[in-house]
């Protein structure tokens, strides 16, 4: 379990994060997909949208998926946050969660544009959680997910 968690991590920070995924030619008409892999791990963060956007994540081992995540994200308040803007909150306050080595559980980081505050209820295995950034105190964005383990 914790190889496939530090995998995760790894993949995310890779790819959203970092840059270093690729982005194939997506076999869904107008989807963005990232691509991550190492070893008998595969990731693969598909989404639509951009400022407001839903999408899933999966990993697979061996060719067989074993866990996956869906995300719906939207912008609640275009006077205080824009997709860039948020998105500047967002890397920055995901570089620093996953430097813990985890991607769920309680987090909070202060930045100039925002407060990011995730939170999160589950373990790997089977979770939920919601993302938002606050403006000025006032909820601008915000993303719930869930997801765990896939088994046959």
């Amino acid at each position: 379990m914790r190889a496939l968690e530090q995998f995760i991590v790894e993949a995310k920070a890779a790819s959203y994060m970092g840059g270093k995924a690729k982005e194939p030619i997506s076999s869904r008409m107008a989807a963005h997909e990232l691509t991550y892999a190492r070893g008998p791990f595969r990731y693969l963060d598909g989404y639509y949208g951009g400022t407001d956007f839903i999408g899933q994540e999966v990993v697979w081992k061996n060719g067989e998926p074993i866990w996956a995540m869906n995300y719906y994200g939207r912008i609640l308040d275009p006077e205080r946050i824009d997709g860039e803007r948020a998105g500047t909150v967002i890397q920055r306050a995901l570089s620093a969660l996953y430097l813990e080595n985890r991607f769920l559980g309680g987090f909070s980081f202060q930045h100039p544009l925002g407060e990011y505050v995730d939170e999160s209820v589950g373990s790997l295995a089977g979770f939920q959680g919601v993302e938002r950034i606050l403006v000025d105190g006032r909820l601008a964005y915000q993303l719930d997910y869930h997801g765990g383990l896939i088994k046959p």
